[in-house]
């Protein structure tokens, strides 16, 4: 398998995260959305829950991995991003919210392992 770049990389996770979701049920409103506090990989439906879902992908387990990657700062970073998504996006504000986590990481027989963490992390009460 060729060298892929690492943007190329978390691309390809994101997909992979976003089809296993879809599988699942769950339905995409947004990819990739951007806004002056940062990024949403995926913001999806599950029944009437809109799901922020931060995608992390890690070809080595070193430093703790994707799952590990996910820290204080970039869980304030997301709530910041969801806020300003239902603020900007006035349909889903009074819906109910929820974090998930999609790690992916490498294996050694170069396969990737998936795991889908729902409601991953408390966020604050963003209604406010």
């Amino acid at each position: 398998m060729p060298q892929q770049s690492s943007a190329q990389s978390g691309k390809d996770a994101e997909l992979q995260a976003l089809k296993h979701l879809q599988q699942q049920g769950l339905r995409l409103l947004a990819q990739n959305w951007l806004c002056k506090r940062g990024e949403l990989d995926l913001v999806m439906l599950d029944g009437d829950t809109v799901v922020f879902v931060e995608v992390r992908y890690r070809k080595h387990a070193q430093w703790g991995g994707a799952l590990a990657s996910i820290d204080r700062r970039k869980r304030q970073k997301l709530t910041l991003a969801a806020q300003f998504f239902l603020q900007s996006e006035r349909r889903w504000a009074d819906h109910p919210c929820r974090f998930d986590v999609v790690a992916i990481e490498s294996t050694p027989l170069g396969t990737t392992d998936l795991i889908w963490l729902p409601d991953a992390f408390d966020s604050c009460d963003f209604g406010s």
